[in-house]
């Protein structure tokens, strides 16, 4: 079906209809408030700084382009996805935690308000040091004297985050996409415009060849991610046969889905969080009074400034919580459990140990591929830098990530809200 006919057939259907128009409302909020800046700051100086450092940079798609703007919403979901972090950490050391991540839904929803009471302190912390760096030096970003200034622009930095992530809260109950997701999703579209307006800006003839060779790399890169995206490994599962008075059940066969990439974009964003706070804490470092302090803060700063050392670290980084967030979500003794009560059988292999160490088998194979492609696609805009010395337009790979992975989970979900509908008669 093309883009017309799809577009009719979701407009036709009103609780569809209304829960996308919901969405674009509550993303449009989003939007206006990460333009309503707070009192006390240089905005020329804050985006000059954001422009010219690349961590800040990298904080700055996270939070939407809000922090570029010192927004209300400033923090935009950082802390609650370093709260989502810390969490799923403490789920493999705290048994309780663990025995509550596999009680189904009740068990997600106490996890999911754990998460957010942590998000709280978190962010009052986050908004101090971020009020605190940018209100050293001689020159300072931020202009707070008095402590009430203070302390009533953290409430709000605060308010703001666990605002948003309400918002996102919102969006996932319709069903139509992961609300944190779009929202992040949001702030990289909303972008989009002005990077490409600098980016023509910027333009000369002497670049005509880095041009197209960066926009055959960018449609590459887009296929590329949407095809691994959408790749899975396929393992056959058989339903024994069961007669049950004069009609027999089962008999079929079907097959268990493991993708390739299992984790998403989760590791990326992960990765973002951990890899920017050695540059934050070097620059809190550098505007110290103190010699000493001020020497290690700016060596800190050098080290995380060189792309080759920063590209590594940030490799390893997304590798690694591609591995461990696979760990967390999928259970291979879980699933050999299920198929087993259900009467399902791998071809060739026996019910229980046998079919978690397959699947965990496979998962661990198909795992290093995913991995190695989210590595290599969080380093991209490095390597891009490194060859061609300039960037008229960069392809932001882990920008390219969330956007074509927000698109194709919501375009599924979107069609399986049609189907429903459509088998429902409504």
């Amino acid at each position: 079906m093309n883009f017309v006919g799809k577009f009719k057939q979701i407009w036709r259907i009103r609780p569809l209809r209304n829960s996308i128009l919901f969405i674009f409302f509550i993303l449009a909020i989003f939007r206006i408030g990460s333009h309503i800046p707070m009192p006390g700051v240089d905005l020329v100086a804050l985006k000059d700084l954001f422009a010219r450092n690349q961590m800040l940079g990298m904080l700055n798609l996270l939070t939407g382009g809000a922090m570029s703007t010192f927004s209300v919403v400033a923090l935009g979901l950082g802390p609650y996805i370093t709260a989502s972090i810390i969490i799923q950490l403490l789920t493999m050391v705290i048994p309780a935690l663990e025995e509550l991540s596999h009680e189904g839904q009740a068990g997600y929803q106490k996890m999911e308000n754990y998460t957010r009471f942590l998000t709280v302190p978190l962010a009052f912390l986050q908004a101090y040091s971020i009020i605190k760096l940018f209100s050293q030096g001689s020159s300072p970003i931020i202009s707070l004297t008095h402590s009430f200034d203070i302390f009533s622009t953290i409430l709000v930095m605060t308010a703001g985050t666990m605002f948003l992530v309400w918002l996102g809260d919102l969006i996932t109950e319709r069903k139509i996409g992961n609300g944190v997701s779009l929202l992040i999703f949001a702030g990289i579209v909303d972008a989009l415009p002005l990077t490409l307006q600098k980016a023509v800006v910027s333009f000369t003839a002497a670049q005509v060849v880095d041009w197209l060779v960066l926009s055959i790399l960018a449609v590459v890169t887009i296929a590329t991610v949407a095809l691994i995206a959408r790749a899975q490994r396929n393992i056959p599962v058989t339903y024994a046969r069961q007669i049950r008075g004069n009609k027999m059940y089962g008999g079929m066969d079907t097959y268990l889905p493991l993708k390739v990439n299992q984790a998403g974009m989760i590791p990326i964003i992960f990765a973002i969080s951990i890899v920017m706070f050695p540059s934050l804490i070097g620059q809190f470092m550098s505007r110290s009074g103190t010699v000493w302090l001020a020497k290690m803060g700016k060596n800190l700063m050098s080290v995380f400034q060189n792309q080759t050392i920063y590209g590594l670290i940030y490799f390893f980084l997304v590798v690694a919580f591609t591995y461990f967030y696979t760990a967390i979500i999928f259970h291979p003794e879980q699933i050999a459990e299920n198929l087993q009560k259900q009467g399902a059988f791998i071809p060739g292999l026996r019910p229980g140990q046998p079919t978690s160490k397959f699947l965990h088998g496979i998962s661990k194979r198909i795992m290093f591929t995913g991995a190695l492609f989210l590595g290599l696609i969080a380093i991209l805009p490095i390597i891009v830098q490194g060859v061609f010395k300039t960037t008229p337009f960069v392809v932001g790979g882990a920008a390219v990530l969330i956007v074509v992975s927000v698109v194709l989970e919501t375009l599924d979900q979107i069609d399986a809200q049609i189907t429903m509908y459509e088998y429902e008669g409504i």
